[in-house]
């Protein structure tokens, strides 16, 4: 049996960087995490081949006092913690006082660092772990450290890193993340000679998010500002017509520590639910703020992961806030027209198209409503058209349903609460209107609009105040019709069939139907077993009239199937999803000026209708400055 022996302290301080420093980017990481504990207002990071032969973090923060610098680079050597009590309250992003024993086990240091009490600085060398300097100096206030020579002592670790631009990017996607986190701080970023950003530090989000991430993302964001259980949640979140194919933008910071969770992942994409496009992804930039006490940080050596005591909290948390900053997402993209170049050099046309002269429709007249719902404000009773199932109530409900009262909830300055079973509006009259009456509402604020005609048999185009809009009639269609199923203010009823139809479905699909009979039933289908993992279907909702029934059970058959907890929720937004979207009126269906009118002022009434449940928009709109631009009429 082999003898069993100690370490050596040079054998054991590498296997411990291990853990800590991977590459270049987790070494820059521990060092700007550090600057920012020390308070600094300004942080400067400067790399060099992608971080492998030169890195330099600079910070004008409190310093290190010159008996303290050698004790700094000793495993386990802490500012931050005292006692084990001091575990339960975290506030500073670094604590286990392995970061710079880590970096001078694998890496050449040197430190000069200053405190504002001290006459001079102080220079400090370490190599492999082993101190060659340790001087007084003459150095600016704050701390500046320079690593070399990464893995120079290790080359099977060596070998591992990548090409210099890969390590360089990873250092940039740390650098990025931090300066973005923490507004408050004036971050620059050198790589190879060349600045890549600067933030200036003037502790707004935005202006952080804009200098990182560039313009076009900035602009791309809506706000998000939400507290839930003491759980405050601000930042960013993106508009769901600019979806990105990855998740790559997603990011999440707790107590200004960047982090990655499968929980927050989940709930954003979830609020976005029927508002994005299929195959694309939200992007964000949300900062939580929770108690220390529900949280733990202590999980991974590089405090990239986190554990909370209680996830669902988190998750509604998340969910919320962010469902609400796409529902105050109101406002539809303008049409900005960029004047095209002339080419002469293109042959004239010898055929010139034909245009036909637009309808004239009258002006339609219009109220708003607005944000908070209130079920005391009176109904607007709409004209019926042929095709058009649409009408709109005044808070969200499932089934029709009264609103719940949450004891988590009850008497908070809440006025927006969102539950699982798609949302509802509520107010705050709604936790009280069982000790006093509801005030009544301002009358609401009426819109005129007029609609001018419809382009190519599918988009709607009218006038309302000083801009153009333009409707996509299916789309929207599709919005309401869905809006109306999930707020059970359009109920399924079940049409029989004179000829049913035979289904062969799956075996565990034909088990998740019947043993489900009570929500296939609601959602107005009716069917019998006729076989081993057959159905005959007797009764489809009235609303799909002349839909293939085979196709609807087969969907609706799986998508029970593939939910295995909760199915309710998710089947029935499913289902009314394809309900809504087969039944809405198609492009090049010919549509009344009365349906016409009838969706515009749908959409204009209903604030929720801005996207459709496949995630494209329902309507643009063109400023009528935009258009004088384009006739020369103003500069």
């Amino acid at each position: 049996m082999p003898k069993v022996h100690v370490l050596s302290k040079e054998i054991a301080e590498l296997i411990a960087a291990g853990e800590v420093i991977e590459r270049p980017s987790s070494i820059v990481k521990e060092l700007v995490e550090n600057s920012i504990d020390s308070g600094a207002g300004s942080i400067t990071v400067e790399i060099k081949n992608g971080g492998v032969s030169y890195i330099r973090v600079t910070d004008n923060g409190c310093g290190i006092d010159h008996e303290y610098v050698p004790t700094a680079f000793l495993r386990h050597a802490t500012s931050k913690i005292q006692d084990k009590t001091d575990l339960e309250s975290i506030f500073t992003l670094g604590f286990r006082g392995e970061a710079l024993a880590s970096i001078c086990a694998v890496a050449k240091v040197d430190v000069l660092t200053k405190t504002k009490d001290q006459q001079y600085g102080t220079h400090y060398s370490i190599e492999g772990g082993e101190q060659t300097e340790y001087e007084s100096s003459g150095c600016p206030e704050g701390t500046t450290i320079i690593v070399r020579d990464i893995f120079y002592n290790v080359p099977a670790r060596l070998k591992f890193l990548k090409k210099d631009v890969s390590e360089g990017n990873a250092v940039a996607s740390v650098v990025d993340k931090i300066a973005v986190s923490h507004p408050e701080t004036a971050f620059k970023f050198i790589r190879d000679n060349k600045q890549e950003f600067i933030t200036p530090g003037d502790g707004e989000l935005y202006s952080s998010v804009y200098s990182v991430m560039g313009k076009q993302f900035a602009a791309s964001m809506i706000p998000v500002d939400y507290e839930l259980n003491g759980i405050k949640i601000d930042g960013f979140t993106v508009k769901p017509l600019f979806g990105r194919p990855n998740r790559s933008m997603q990011h999440f910071f707790v107590n200004g520590r960047y982090v990655r969770s499968p929980v927050c992942t989940h709930s954003l994409e979830h609020a976005y639910m029927n508002s994005i496009m299929e195959g694309k992804f939200p992007s964000c930039v949300l900062r939580m703020t929770i108690p220390p006490s529900i949280i733990d940080v202590n999980v991974h050596p590089a405090k990239i992961e986190v554990r909370f005591t209680d996830e669902r909290v988190i998750a509604d948390s998340i969910y919320f806030a962010v469902k609400n900053a796409i529902l105050l997402d109101t406002e539809p993209a303008e049409i900005n027209i960029r004047q095209p170049k002339p080419d002469y050099t293109r042959p004239v046309p010898e055929e010139q198209p034909e245009y036909t002269q637009m309808k004239i429709q009258p002006t339609v007249r219009v109220s708003e409503i607005r944000p908070a719902y209130n079920e005391n404000m009176p109904v607007q009773a709409a004209a019926p058209a042929k095709h058009t199932d649409i009408g709109h109530d005044k808070k969200y409900e499932l089934n029709g349903t009264a609103p719940e009262e949450h004891d988590n909830n009850s008497g908070k300055n809440t006025s927006d609460i969102l539950t699982d079973k798609g949302f509802r509006y509520i107010t705050e009259a709604s936790f009280a209107k069982k000790e006093a009456a509801a005030p009544a509402p301002e009358p609401p604020e009426e819109i005129f609009f007029r609609v001018i005609g419809e382009a190519f048999k599918n988009y709607i185009i009218a006038e309302i105040d000083s801009d153009i809009i333009f409707v996509d009639k299916h789309a929207a269609h599709e919005r309401i019709l869905f809006e109306k199923l999930r707020t059970g203010r359009s109920k399924l009823i079940c049409q029989m069939m004179l000829d049913p139809c035979e289904v062969l479905l799956e075996f565990d699909e034909f088990n998740a139907l019947i043993n489900n009979t009570g929500l296939v039933h609601e959602l107005g289908f009716d069917f019998e077993i006729s076989g081993n993992s057959k159905v005959s279907v007797t009764g489809i909702p009235s609303i799909l009239d002349g839909c293939d029934p085979s196709d609807l059970i087969i969907e609706l058959a799986k998508n029970i199937c593939d939910s295995k907890n909760d199915p309710m929720p998710e089947i029935l937004d499913n289902m009314y999803h394809t309900f809504a979207c087969k039944a809405a009126i198609k492009a090049n269906d010919i549509t009344s000026p009365a349906e016409l009118s009838e969706i515009v002022r749908t959409i204009l009434s209903d604030e929720r209708i801005r996207y459709c449940p496949h995630g494209r928009p329902v309507m643009f709109k063109l400023s009528k400055r935009e258009l004088e631009k384009q006739f020369r009429r103003v500069l």
